[in-house]
């Protein structure tokens, strides 16, 4: 299960609509091996495009320096789909190289009939995708 506050909640699912039509993606950063996000990141998709997200290499390799000298790990790797589900794709799934993070899809699309946005989140481990479920509270 992922546990998130609501303010993190907030901030991604805006910065998912605001990057709408584009897929938006970053990080919430947690200290390691605690399981719990903390520092939201967002990054600047480098695809620039509504059907594709890709993390700059250089803002990605400072991240992770950044993250290595705070003594933090990515809890939370999310992205928008802004056409489609908040379910992996193929590309998405091939991409997912942390084991132990919390994939977040938000889709910025009424796909389901539910209201503007889904925010779903997945474990993906050697390409198994499994559906978790999301507690959202106001603290830690």
């Amino acid at each position: 299960m992922l546990t998130i506050t609501q303010t993190l909640y907030d901030q991604i699912v805006a910065h998912s609509r605001a990057d709408h039509p584009d897929e938006a993606c970053g990080v919430v950063a947690g200290p390691a091996g605690t399981d719990r996000p903390e520092r939201f990141i967002p990054m600047l998709n480098a695809a620039r495009s509504p059907t594709f997200y890709e993390f700059d290499s250089g803002d990605l390799l400072k991240l992770y320096r950044e993250m290595d000298d705070r003594d933090e790990e990515p809890v939370v790797i999310y992205h928008s789909h802004t056409a489609t589900e908040a379910y992996p794709s193929r590309t998405d799934v091939t991409y997912a190289n942390e084991p132990g993070a919390h994939y977040v899809l938000v889709s910025t699309a009424d796909t389901d009939g539910s209201g503007p946005f889904q925010f779903r989140s997945y474990h993906i481990v050697d390409g198994e995708i499994t559906e978790e479920d999301v507690q959202v509270v106001e603290a830690y």
